[in-house]
């Protein structure tokens, strides 16, 4: 299952706070923030299908995420390379390198991760 882009950016504050309040996640965002509604009503369909759990106190809820961060966004790029690649990371990769205007410095960057994963395989 898929997060929807809003879904998506509150997941990316749980990540980076790990443990929130409904306040805390409201103080991330930018001006002009959402309705607490909105945040709550898209919590609840996170909490539906899967990617957040919470821990009551009293009243109030502690939202923490039940995915990480790392899981979701390699199953979204294997998705991805998947439909818009025909399976192949190699597609994928001469894509990536030649339509996202990289310097030398970080084709380099590239060539050595890909070097280093190639010896310990």
């Amino acid at each position: 299952m898929q997060l929807s882009k809003t879904e998506e950016q509150l997941m990316q504050y749980l990540w980076t706070l790990e443990r929130a309040f409904m306040k805390d996640l409201l103080d991330s965002y930018a001006e002009p923030k959402p309705a607490t509604t909105t945040v709550a009503t898209l919590l609840k369909r996170m909490i539906d299908k899967g990617f957040v759990a919470y821990k009551l106190y009293g009243k109030s809820r502690e939202y923490y995420p039940l995915v990480r961060k790392k899981d979701y966004f390699s199953k979204h790029m294997n998705t991805m390379i998947k439909t818009f690649f025909d399976d192949s990371a190699s597609q994928f990769a001469s894509f990536f390198t030649k339509e996202t205007n990289l310097s030398k410095e970080e084709l380099e960057d590239l060539k050595s991760l890909i070097d280093s994963e190639i010896k310990k395989k």
